[in-house]
């Protein structure tokens, strides 16, 4: 699993703080952030269209029935599982068919996992969006967790502009067109800044609910 390194990372902490007084409020607060790191393979892209606009409770509990069902998740088990039993798990019919997509796109090349990771996150983003399946929000997941790029940005993940919209103490969350404008500014660090505000904001839970 691919992770910045802790000068990088640091490094680029240290710039977003002096460019974005939101972003210095979040260092204060959090530190450097724990890069979050996933494997670049078929079950990172399974897992986070599972999660998809689900409670984490709740893709928790449907990931844990989904790896008792196929014992190791990846493209050809998926492909093997009939749609019931996937929907038994607790995957919606979307997904199910969202899954196996991507699954077909592994299989047959489209999608390749070496190739992601050695191409410039443009390319690898345009690769990734190519899949039925795979919206902006999954390839940026991806991007970050997978190939570790500095620069992926999520920008329509409620938790980060609600991250903002606390910190920068305005009453309306902006929508993923004013973040997409906002975190233009960060770049080419908008993943770290990505980081910063999942931190901050997950301190706060932790803080508020003990």
């Amino acid at each position: 699993m691919a992770e910045p390194h802790p000068d990088a990372l640091k490094s680029a902490c240290l710039e977003l703080s002096g460019r974005d007084f939101v972003l210095d409020k979040a260092f204060a607060r959090v530190g450097v952030p724990t890069w979050r790191s996933r494997p670049a393979a078929y079950v990172t892209l399974a897992r986070t269209i599972a999660g998809q606009q689900i409670s984490t409770k709740a893709a928790a509990a449907i990931w844990t029935r989904l790896e008792a069902l196929l014992g190791v998740v990846d493209a050809d088990r998926m492909l093997a599982t009939p749609d019931e039993a996937l929907r038994a798990a607790g995957l919606s019919r979307p997904k199910v068919a969202h899954m196996k997509s991507v699954a077909q796109a592994v299989a047959d090349g489209r999608l390749c996992f070496e190739r992601l990771l050695a191409a410039p996150l443009e390319a690898a983003r345009a690769e990734l969006l190519a899949v039925r399946g795979i919206g902006p929000w999954t390839a940026e997941i991806f991007c970050l967790y997978a190939k570790a790029d500095l620069d992926a940005f999520p920008h329509n993940d409620i938790g980060l502009s609600e991250a903002w919209k606390q910190l920068s103490c305005v009453e309306i969350r902006p929508n993923p067109k004013e973040f997409t404008e906002i975190g233009a500014a960060w770049s080419p660090f908008r993943g770290v800044a990505t980081h910063l505000l999942w931190a901050w904001i997950n301190v706060e839970r932790d803080a508020a609910y003990p």
